[in-house]
């Protein structure tokens, strides 16, 4: 029986090979989120692009407003749109909207608030004086063409992609999303697609609860699912899909198939090919297995619905995180709010629930099937295989889900 660190260290450098040759690509912006920067991204415009005026109001010469009030004609009317205005006569003024191109020759905006009808609808009073510049966003203020706009290895955030389309660039070139595939094992399961109408699946079939799971699971962690299949106990089925995930993916991921008892369809297939298969002494998901297939690592997890998340927590989503650019602090310190047991010789996941932010409580028991439970759980309270029991107010690693 090996432990958990050291299980979770032979993958990490089973994957590792992968992670250091991930390419690049180039997407449209709009698909951008959460992906990340694989080059510096440098902007080949101005921000803004053009002087334009941060208010509403009227464009002046400053010089024209140094004593107030003071009434000045409105030689023309700017809203935010294509074109070029033109030049601002001495002694004048332009009513300007938002975003509209600041007139050659004005270097001042006088906000709506600050003026008075004049003598007339073609005159302005302007009752508050305004230096030179106020109110007027220049020319590559806030960026200039040639300046780094996002740099290499940024998780890009909805705040950069806003940046990236201001300055017109429409492609990102970010990092290759790793591609994960997901089988599921056993004749027993079914998806709800093949029931028919019926509220159930026939005695002796049950809900594949994991693909769903999984599947989620490597989305959320910024990857990609290549492949997600189902296969029977059939050998040369799961031979044939295994087959067509290796040719797809990054890494593989299967659950179910590698117990002791027959019908162990993973194992089957696997050992001879070199996998190694045993327990970790960890509950749940004591059994664990790996390979590597073609350079493609696989990471085989029970097929217990409860074993199989808990698998994916400790040894694989880390991994994912870091191959899609994302920094999570994933396991915490929380304190016991009621006393726990736990078995001696294996590390505990328990499943449980924060409490007032600092506080956690088990949630469920510690049987592998109990999926209903683990939705109910919000953290996984990690108990060193050394210990039995905990008193409440203990302070405990969890790791959260």
């Amino acid at each position: 029986m090996t432990t958990v660190d050291d299980h979770a260290l032979l993958i990490e450098r089973m994957l590792a090979p992968r992670l250091a040759t991930l390419a690049a690509e180039s997407v449209s912006v709009l698909d951008a989120l959460g992906r990340v920067t694989a080059v510096d991204v440098r902007s080949a415009v101005d921000l803004p692009l053009f002087r334009n005026s941060q208010m509403d109001g009227f464009a002046v010469r400053a010089a024209d407003v140094t004593t107030v009030p003071v009434v000045l004609p409105v030689s023309d009317e700017l809203p935010a749109g294509p074109g070029a205005p033109q030049p601002l006569l001495p002694g004048t003024a332009a009513r300007i909207m938002t975003g509209a191109p600041v007139p050659d020759r004005a270097d001042a905006i006088i906000p709506v608030e600050d003026t008075e009808p004049g003598a007339g609808p073609a005159h302005v009073t302007i009752t508050r004086t305004r230096g030179a510049g106020e109110f007027v966003r220049e020319r590559g203020s806030d960026l200039s063409a040639g300046d780094q706009l996002v740099s290499a290895g940024v998780l890009l955030a909805p705040r950069h992609l806003a940046a990236l389309a201001a300055a017109g660039i429409s492609e990102v070139v970010v990092r290759r999303k790793l591609r994960v595939a997901v089988i599921t094992t056993g004749s027993e399961l079914v998806a709800h697609s093949e029931i028919g109408v019926s509220p159930a699946p026939s005695p002796g079939q049950i809900f594949d609860a994991n693909q769903i799971a999984l599947v989620a699971a490597i989305t959320e962690a910024g990857a990609e699912v290549s492949i997600a299949a189902r296969s029977t106990d059939d050998l040369a089925i799961f031979r044939r899909i295994l087959d067509d995930a290796i040719a797809a993916s990054d890494l593989v991921i299967t659950s179910g198939g590698i117990s002791m008892g027959a019908y162990e369809v993973v194992r089957d297939v696997l050992e001879p090919l070199g996998a190694s298969v045993g327990h970790v002494d960890m509950q749940p998901g004591g059994p664990q297995a790996t390979a590597v297939i073609d350079g493609v690592p696989v990471v085989c997890f029970p097929g217990n619905p409860v074993s199989t998340q808990v698998s994916f927590v400790v040894f694989v989503r880390a991994l994912l995180h870091r191959a899609a650019g994302r920094s999570v602090d994933q396991a915490i310190s929380l304190r016991l709010a009621k006393p726990i047991t736990s078995v001696a010789g294996k590390r505990q996941f328990l499943r449980g629930a924060v409490v007032d932010d600092v506080l956690v409580e088990q949630v469920a028991g510690t049987s592998s099937h109990l999926v209903a439970a683990m939705a109910r759980a919000d953290v996984l309270i990690d108990v060193p295989a050394d210990v039995t029991a905990l008193e409440a107010g203990t302070d405990v690693r969890v790791w959260t889900l």
